[in-house]
């Protein structure tokens, strides 16, 4: 028994494309100041819950530790960002400077204006169901075994249902 699940019926092609038509209404707004999509998430972690360890910031914005470090050099020499001093040396922690809180304030009033569009669109409750349910997507799909650790199942172990014939 094989399993063909058809390409449009892929999750993580349909969550890729839906990423790629929603960044596309966002990135505009960020563009403004030669930012890219990774340093906004960075500078958004930190204007929300600052001063962060680069730890807690890789997590939060989905970043490689090698690609945060390349990051947190390019805010702190635009003067974005800072280094926080810490009892532990061996934690780096950043904050926003005064420049990078008054770039994230714009770029949060610029985007407001998207969301409200985009809620208009969709639908504002269906928006709301939709986070919700992305979020729920993530933590069951984080708490599941990847195929790497062996987590495959059988084809006995699948519905029929979701078999292709």
């Amino acid at each position: 028994m094989t399993f063909s699940r058809r390409f449009d019926q892929s999750l993580p092609i349909a969550l890729l494309r839906a990423r790629e038509a929603s960044t596309r209404l966002f990135k505009p707004h960020i563009d403004r100041y030669d930012l890219t999509m990774p340093q906004w998430r960075v500078i958004r972690a930190l204007a929300e819950d600052g001063p962060l360890d680069a730890k807690t910031v890789a997590e939060r914005c989905v970043i490689l530790p090698p690609s945060l470090t390349r990051i947190f050099r390019a805010l702190t020499a635009r003067g974005l960002t800072r280094a926080v001093e810490t009892a532990d040396a061996r934690r780096h922690m950043l904050e926003l400077t005064d420049a990078g809180r008054a770039i994230h304030r714009t770029v949060v009033e610029a985007s407001e204006v998207t969301y409200v569009q985009l809620e208009a669109a969709f639908g504002r409750e269906r928006m709301q169901t939709l986070l919700g349910l992305l979020n729920e997507l993530r933590d069951t799909a984080s708490a599941m075994p990847s195929a790497e650790c062996g987590g495959q199942p059988d084809a006995a172990d699948v519905p029929r249902a979701a078999v292709s014939r």
